[in-house]
Parts: structure tokens; C-alpha cells; sequence
């Protein structure tokens, strides 16, 4: 369950409301590139700048979209409790196959407030949970200790996002909870390391523009074909890292404009790349034989 390649799709905008034609166009054409899934409305997906109304819009389109030829793993999350169960409730009706649930940002709660906002989600549906732990944007991270927990007590939290950049936890995860449970990579140059230590994929940025490659590095590491995959990381290894030299989903939304797939267009207070920077992103781009 939910191993393999997700795509944290981004939310195209046109004139400030949703493209929907062009989310359908993305979402084919991540069908096409062989991934396993997309996650809609996470946090590229710009899912702070929707209203819930938005938000829960996205996810129908993506599950209507999909079709059930790829997995959608709607993120959910927020940090009001309250909202999160909204929202999660809201995208379960719509027929998920499962919610990623960020840990609660801003707020800065502790390991026991994070135990209990997430058990008390797990507690009102039945659809299976990815927990998110991304300590560089919430200030905090799930603790080890918390998510083992979780684990025991609640059968549907079933696998973790790990955005924290550290594959000891990996490991210290992979040993504590077993194979059953899912560690997915949350950056896109850490893929490989991380299932080098027991990670099962990645929900990948760079694969909303380069699907069938991210998809097939990991399926070749998920067969122990390393050569292959490290061949494929090295060959898009500085698009992974220029996708991220400025805030995502900046970078990646800018790489799609310029191949064409999206109009580059954010909501506040995100704003368009620097002039600098998007030349070094057309650069790499170039590098990588996606334009010319």
C-alpha cells in the first residue's frame, strides 16, 4: 500500500481560480508516466492559499480525474484539529484510497499534543493514514517515539512521510516497525539514500515533470537494480536540488510554465522566482534535455 512513486501535484491557477482543464492534463499525463499516485493539495499543491471549499474541490477532481488507474492520496492535514477532521472526512466521502496528514504547523505542539490530534483523526475514519513530518515547515517534527505509537494504536495510520532529510530515521523506523509499515522519501535528491536504508518511495515535486523517470528509479531500487537507479538520480540529480532553490513549489511551477504545461501564476504571499534564479532552473532544464 502506497509504495512506489506519488506525485505532490501541483495546483495550476489561471486568472486566481483553479485550471481545472490543466489539472486534468497534468493528471493524465501522470497516468502516462507510470507513477503509482498523486497527492493533491498538499504542500505543493499550495494548500495553505485554498479556501476548504477549494481544497476539498481539488481532491474531488483528482479522485474523478484518476479514475482508479492510479492511487489518490489527498492531503488532508492542517493545524487546527478540527479542520483537519473536516477535511479528511470530506475527501474520504469522495472515495480516497488514503490522506496525508501533515503535522500540525505553527502551533508547535508536543509529542503527546501530536499524539493526540492524529489519534483522534485516525479515530473518525476509516480510511488509512500517511502521516507528514516536515520539521522545516512546521517547527516540529513527529517524533520516533510518536509515530511507534500511533503505530500500535490506531490500524489505519499505515506510513510516514519523511521530509526531514535524515535517513537514520529511516532506519530507526524500518527496525522499530517493521516492513508493513510505509516510509515514503519527501525530497526528491534523498530518494535514493533513503530507500537504500528501507524507505519504500518517494512523494516526489520533480514528477510533475518527469514522471516516467522518477518512476522508474524507484521501481529499479525497489528491485535491487542500483546501478539503473543511481544512473537516473545522477542523470536529474541537480534538477532535483534546482527545484528547490527557491520555496516549492516556486521552482517547479516555474519548470512547467516554461515547458508549457501550466500558466506560472501563485497566490500570495508566494510570488514568482527571481529573474536569476529561473535562468539557473532553464539551465538545468536544458542540461536535462527537457527544452531545447
Amino acid at each position: 500500500m502506497f509504495t512506489g512513486t506519488y506525485t505532490a501535484i501541483v495546483t495550476p491557477f489561471r486568472n486566481g481560480q483553479v485550471d481545472e482543464a490543466a489539472l486534468q492534463n497534468l493528471i493524465q499525463a501522470q497516468v502516462a508516466g507510470g507513477v503509482d499516485g498523486i497527492v493533491p493539495v498538499g504542500s505543493t499543491g499550495e494548500s495553505p492559499t485554498l479556501s476548504i471549499e477549494e481544497h476539498i474541490h481539488v481532491i474531488e477532481l483528482a479522485v474523478k480525474i484518476a479514475a482508479g488507474r492510479i492511487q489518490v492520496l489527498a492531503g488532508t492535514g492542517a493545524n487546527s484539529t478540527n479542520e483537519a477532521i473536516l477535511l479528511t472526512e470530506a475527501a474520504a466521502k469522495l472515495g480516497v484510497n488514503g490522506c496525508l496528514l501533515v503535522a500540525p504547523y505553527y502551533n508547535k505542539p508536543t509529542q503527546e499534543g501530536i499524539f493526540q490530534h492524529f489519534k483522534t483523526l485516525a479515530k473518525l475514519v476509516s480510511i488509512p493514514i500517511v502521516l507528514y513530518s516536515i520539521p522545516g515547515r512546521c517547527g516540529v517534527e513527529i517524533g520516533v517515539e510518536t509515530v511507534c505509537r500511533l503505530q500500535r494504536e490506531c490500524s489505519n495510520i499505515v506510513g510516514i512521510k519523511e521530509a526531514g532529510g535524515n535517513p537514520d530515521r529511516v532506519s530507526q523506523l524500518r527496525v522499530l516497525l517493521g516492513n508493513r509499515f510505509v516510509i515514503l522519501s519527501g525530497d526528491d535528491s534523498l530518494t535514493l539514500p533513503f530507500m537504500s536504508v528501507g524507505a519504500d518511495g518517494v512523494i516526489s515535486v520533480a514528477s510533475n515533470i518527469i514522471p516516467r523517470a522518477v518512476s522508474d528509479m524507484v521501481k529499479a531500487a525497489a528491485l535491487g537494480q542500483w546501478s539503473a537507479a543511481q544512473k537516473i538520480h545522477l542523470e536529474y540529480f541537480q534538477l532535483f536540488r534546482d527545484l528547490f532553490i527557491e520555496t516549492n513549489p516556486g521552482p517547479v511551477k516555474a519548470a512547467m510554465a516554461i515547458l508549457g504545461q501550466i500558466q506560472e501564476e501563485y497566490r500570495l504571499p508566494l510570488v514568482p522566482m527571481s529573474a536569476k534564479n529561473k535562468e539557473v532552473l532553464r539551465a538545468t532544464l536544458m542540461k536535462c534535455g527537457l527544452i531545447k
